[in-house]
């Protein structure tokens, strides 16, 4: 059987008419019957072009606003029979119903809507009814109509009756109907999410991905799905990896919990923090933060919370990193750090994040609300006869900052306003502050008067103990634990000032 279908007529009904004119002229070229509505159909009859309106095809005017104008047999029986169905031909020609072999249409801006703050009302009238419906009917009856759901397929189009005389292959339109149920079903998920108020719902749509040049290792493949770039301008490096992004967000969300405070510079290393430190000045903050840990810093991502100016960037740019970010840079900055070929540049721009985490799990999904919870001065209980000094304090929530966005099982130490150690991923809270310890000792921090926070609560006394015996003077946990007053007690005995939050900061 041929599947090869010439196009001899045509609806075309959008919103945006941005690159409709060329393929209009073609379709006219190739004595294509056109049929059109509204402002469309003006916009053809501008053109010179002949158009046949389709209140002439169904002897019914736009009714309802503009609510009704394509819904009638006379429309959908032209775009959904079957060309080789002899009940369907017959009835075609009972009932006088045009040949519709390619529809053309686009949605109204629903989510464009809504993201502009637009009323209630001006955002139910932008749901469309007729245009999804010609999508769908047209995209189920590929085997006999072409669909063209999007601008973005506008090239496709042009490309395929140009190059093939107006002609498509059974394949041709099956790509293009697969890309039109994407539309559709973008479309009606937008439409969902902001109508829906029940969270045991799931549904997400990301209308383009990128593919990246593999996943997390060279034989997996690896793809993003996101507007990189409404959250970044890139000024320079290679493209991103699947881990860079993996790191990039991490860094992103570490830093956020620094937004308002002064220059804080943190380099991370496989999603967690090597080092970080706030301090008077950028350069300054970035060689604290380089001191905590430069063998891990090699190969590093870099994140600034202020502007990165030209002696930060002379510091930074002797040292081999694969990302560095920041919301704006001194122009010499750029140069400098633009130097090494491969070396990311980022701005970073204000976005929203999204406030729902997904992550894959069994068969199906795990969806939880982001941690938007920070440790501050209010939340902050002192359990301990010993209370924490204010120079302690600050240290304390600049620890648990860091804390929150590590590994779990996790212990920080820090020390003005510096990360001196931490202890990642480990499977148990002791392992976790030896290993920060015996990493303090490695690049010689002195952790006398230094404090700890850990991202959950101690069940017995002996953290407390380990970091008494290092030097450590202040704590920061959440508590919870029915043994809590084991350490309570061992703190008061031993003059180590300890604060509850109450609130557990796991990172699985």
């Amino acid at each position: 059987m041929n599947t090869t279908k010439t196009i001899q007529s045509a609806l075309i009904s959008v919103f945006s008419k941005d690159g409709l004119e060329p393929i209009v002229r073609i379709l006219h070229e190739q004595n294509v019957t056109l049929y059109s509505t509204g402002g469309t159909e003006d916009f053809i009859k501008n053109l010179g072009i002949p158009v046949v309106a389709v209140e002439d095809v169904t002897s019914y005017p736009s009714i309802l606003g503009g609510r009704v104008k394509t819904l009638h047999p006379k429309i959908f029986g032209g775009i959904l029979n079957r060309q080789d169905n002899e009940t369907d031909v017959q009835q075609m020609e009972e009932f006088q119903i045009p040949q519709i072999d390619l529809v053309i249409v686009d949605l109204y801006p629903f989510e464009k809507t809504v993201a502009s703050g637009a009323s209630e009302t001006d955002i139910i009238e932008k749901i469309d009814i007729g245009g999804i419906s010609l999508i769908r009917a047209a995209a189920k009856n590929f085997k006999d109509t072409v669909i063209v759901a999007s601008v973005n397929e506008y090239s496709l189009l042009l490309d395929l009756i140009s190059t093939q005389n107006g002609a498509t292959t059974l394949e041709n339109r099956r790509l293009l109907a697969t890309k039109a149920f994407h539309v559709s079903s973008h479309y009606d998920t937008a439409i969902f999410n902001y109508f829906n108020t029940d969270e045991t719902i799931y549904k997400q749509s990301i209308a383009d991905g990128e593919i990246l040049r593999y996943g997390e290792n060279p034989h997996q493949k690896g793809f993003f799905f996101g507007d990189f770039d409404a959250m970044f301008q890139k000024l320079h490096g290679k493209e991103l990896s699947y881990n860079n992004l993996l790191d990039v967000d991490a860094a992103v969300n570490l830093i956020l919990e620094f937004k308002n405070e002064a220059p804080t510079f943190a380099i991370l290393k496989h999603n967690n923090a090597c080092g970080i430190a706030t301090r008077n000045s950028m350069k300054e903050a970035y060689l604290a933060a380089l001191a905590c840990d430069p063998t891990s810093a090699f190969g590093g991502v870099l994140i600034a919370n202020q502007k990165i100016d030209t002696a930060t960037a002379t510091e930074i740019n002797a040292l081999f990193c694969e990302v560095v970010i920041a919301p704006s840079y001194d122009a010499e900055a750029i140069s400098i750090l633009s130097e090494k070929k491969n070396r990311i540049i980022l701005i970073q721009h204000e976005v929203d994040l999204p406030q729902k985490q997904v992550r894959t799990c069994l068969n199906g999904l795990l969806v939880q609300d982001k941690n938007n919870i920070t440790d501050n001065k209010e939340h902050l209980k002192t359990v301990t006869l010993t209370a924490p000094t204010s120079e302690q304090i600050e240290d304390l929530l600049f620890a648990s900052k860091i804390c929150k966005n590590t590994k779990s099982n996790t212990i920080v130490l820090a020390k003005n306003k510096t990360l001196v150690a931490s202890g990642t991923g480990q499977t148990s809270r002791v392992d976790a502050l030896k290993q920060a310890i015996e990493k303090a000792a490695t690049f010689g921090f002195d952790l006398n008067g230094s404090v700890m926070a850990s991202d959950a609560f101690f069940p017995f006394p002996d953290c407390v103990e380990i970091a008494k015996e290092a030097g450590i003077t202040a704590v920061i946990q959440p508590g919870g634990s029915i043994k809590d007053a084991l350490s309570i007690e061992y703190c008061n005995e031993n003059k180590v000032a300890m604060v509850f939050t109450g609130t557990r900061h796991f990172k699985h």
